[in-house]
């Protein structure tokens, strides 16, 4: 969950200095301060986590995957700096001790009521320039899966009832209905 804070210029020295248990983004030097997730966000993350975690660890990926909280330095500079529910890095040397210097290959974002215009415009215009290359956002609460494939320049929509694949792997697919059926 996000909502604007009024603080312009902001730098990832901002974000820094925030109270223990704040939490904040920052595109192009506005910080936008985080809520606390609710249940049913967190079950999605979780399942997903799980089963892309476990693709990768079947095949004996490079890639890397992390959950939130985890520093994606956008750019690779210190005005866009971003906490993606799901962050998958296939380019190592991305990776620091501080989060990814630069763009996840893919990034999952699970849609909050309050985070709604940060994940369905703020975010995607940042990710899209960023040299991403797929982004997926997750509504559970609109029923829709919507998958952005930067390198094709395609955009595909789904619900929680369909078989939805992975574009940056050959052969990964997961049934959100499955997922669907978990939240119950």
């Amino acid at each position: 969950m996000a909502f604007a804070q009024n603080v312009e210029n902001s730098t990832v020295e901002d974000i820094y200095a925030l109270s223990d248990g704040e939490r904040a983004e920052l595109l192009d030097g506005q910080m936008y301060m985080q809520a606390a997730p609710g249940r049913q966000h967190q079950e999605v993350l979780g399942i997903l986590y799980r089963r892309i975690a476990d693709y990768i660890e079947y095949k004996n990926g490079i890639c890397k995957i992390y959950p939130a909280p985890f520093a994606v330095f956008l750019n690779a500079d210190d005005k866009n700096y971003v906490e993606p529910d799901i962050s998958v890095i296939c380019d190592r040397e991305k990776l620091t001790d501080q989060g990814c210097k630069g763009a996840p290959d893919w990034v999952v974002e699970i849609v909050s009521p309050l985070s709604r215009y940060m994940d369905y415009l703020l975010k995607l215009s940042k990710y899209q320039s960023s040299g991403m290359r797929e982004y997926w956002i997750v509504d559970v609460l609109k029923n829709r899966i919507t998958v952005y494939n930067f390198e094709n320049g395609s955009m595909e929509e789904y619900s929680l009832n369909d078989i939805v694949k992975a574009g940056i792997y050959e052969d990964l697919e997961i049934d959100f209905s499955k997922i669907l059926l978990s939240l119950k």
